[in-house]
């Protein structure tokens, strides 16, 4: 199918995680992404495990879909290259420290005076001001210093950080969101826009209810492992044969789950008549429940409750999440081939347009494999581009 981006070219300067996941999502929609990278190496997250032989599948899993092209970015004739491909582009796409896109001559600011339409997406550490303005941010970082990890772990005093890295997949949400703005106003007859966002500004974002709690009442919420910090029962529940995740949402949920577990009485109990009184009673709750689901198993439980319409599922580990029958209906994994022939499954992007999942329309690219081509469409000819390859100023796979 055509994305809804067709047409659009977007410079990607990014690596690591935050911005290459947002140029995979605008890749999903149909724009054409160029991925520059260091002829040194390139993105960071090549050298990074777990690998596949000599295959980083870190870089891969986030890389769908993209063109590579390595490029010296200190040298002069490199900063020329990169000036005339933003310039003939849509989208520039980065997440240096602050300053380094003036160094690489790309100034945003410049670069919007020739190009008004231009569209320019930053993610950053910290953001655009204040006293980390210019420090190095990291997904971790974001998730201790916007409370993130204060409110996970098993109890008061235990924090964790979360089990991905969360802050720099929803950073690059939120990038693509914005870009994604951007073009519309631009198509409306606009300019194009600076466009920012930080780690640190994405993890405040999603603080919901629990940053909430601290602006209006004052009280820093704790952790509360994994049972949800306000209702209840919403959480892990041992059955006969292991756990699984209850979330009763309601008391007209909680009258049909206790008929389920064959005690309808519960839901009368004084203790835990309305959401606030089971909250406030968890532990002889979950006492209680736990009691009457050890007669059955973790999937019995699971078909008898869902048949009532109350959400619950399994506790999967990632070697079981992709045999799930829901998880192949969706056709999640796509089956693709590396440029060496290898096999690679990759996840694809999570929309959908008119009932038809976005494709992987590239694989994730070999450093350097597109340079010639990207060079070649932007109007170099073949000596041209043969005198930059044995200058060393781009190379090819």
């Amino acid at each position: 199918m055509t994305g809804p981006l067709a047409g659009i070219t977007v410079l990607d300067l990014s690596r690591a995680l935050a911005g290459p996941f947002c140029t995979a999502l605008l890749a999903d929609l149909g724009a054409t992404i160029i991925k520059v990278e260091s002829i040194s190496g390139g993105d960071i997250t090549r050298a990074w495990p777990p690998f596949e032989n000599e295959h980083s599948l870190y870089f891969e899993s986030i890389n769908r879909g993209k063109s590579s092209i390595a490029l010296d970015f200190y040298s002069a004739e490199g900063q020329s290259l990169l000036q005339d491909m933003a310039l003939k582009s849509d989208v520039i796409v980065e997440n240096f420290r602050s300053g380094v896109m003036t160094e690489l001559g790309l100034d945003p600011d410049k670069l919007r005076a020739s190009k008004p339409d231009l569209v320019v997406a930053s993610i950053s550490g910290f953001g655009e001001v204040g006293p980390l303005a210019q420090s190095a941010g990291l997904d971790q970082v974001a998730q201790a210093m916007s409370g993130l990890m204060s409110v996970t772990g098993p109890h008061a005093g235990e924090f964790y950080r979360f089990g991905i890295p969360i802050i720099d997949t929803v950073s690059g949400i939120f990038s693509a969101l914005g870009i994604v703005s951007a073009l519309f106003a631009r198509s409306s007859g606009g300019q194009g826009a600076l466009v920012s966002t930080s780690l640190l500004e994405s993890a405040l974002a999603i603080s919901s209810f629990q940053g909430q709690r601290v602006l209006s009442t004052g009280v820093a919420p704790t952790p509360t492992g994994n049972d949800h910090p306000s209702l209840t029962p919403y959480g892990v529940y041992q059955a006969a044969d292991g756990p699984l995740v209850i979330a009763v949402g309601n008391d007209k949920q909680w009258a049909q789950f206790c008929e389920i577990l064959g005690e309808p009485e519960l839901a009368t109990d004084v203790r835990f008549t309305s959401g606030r009184d089971r909250t406030a009673n968890r532990p002889a709750l979950k006492e209680a429940m736990e009691r009457l689901l050890a007669a059955r198993t973790a999937i019995e439980w699971t078909e008898l409750i869902r048949d009532a319409g109350i959400p619950v599922g399994p506790i999967y580990t990632y070697d079981q999440v992709f045999d799930d029958e829901q998880v192949r209906a969706l056709k999640m994994v796509v089956d693709t081939q590396r440029t060496d022939g290898t096999h690679l499954p990759l996840v694809r992007g999570p929309l959908s347009f008119n009932h038809e999942p976005t494709p992987i329309v590239k694989n994730p690219p070999v450093l350097g494999e597109d340079t010639r081509a990207i060079l070649a469409g932007y109007g170099l000819t073949d000596a041209a581009i043969d005198e930059l390859v044995a200058a060393g100023v781009v190379n090819r796979a």
